[in-house]
């Protein structure tokens, strides 16, 4: 897959508001009302990442799970990293 150019990545980011952009990456902060929500949220961002072959880094600090995606192979951002930030949009519990 390869790397989107600044136009395709402005397009893209339409359909992820909450994200946000920092050099190569995007990335989301989400909130739970506890630990054990925050970390039913992270299997269910895994199982996604497994069935796309694509991996976000995760930081997890009580009840706020930050997700950070970029394609480390192509050097950036591609539609896989969009792709999978609006399926993590989808997954329910989020107190955002």
């Amino acid at each position: 897959m390869s790397k989107l150019n600044a136009s395709e990545i402005k397009s893209a980011r339409v359909a992820v508001p909450d994200w946000t952009k920092t050099g190569a990456t995007i990335s989301r902060t989400f909130q739970f009302k506890d630990f054990p929500a925050a970390v039913r949220f992270v299997n269910a961002v895994a199982t996604i990442a497994e069935q796309a072959w694509h991996h976000p880094d995760i930081d997890i600090r009580w009840n706020k799970v930050t997700l950070t995606l970029t394609t480390h192979d192509a050097g950036g951002l591609t539609e896989k990293d969009f792709d999978l930030a609006q399926r993590f949009d989808r997954l329910p519990a989020a107190e955002v």
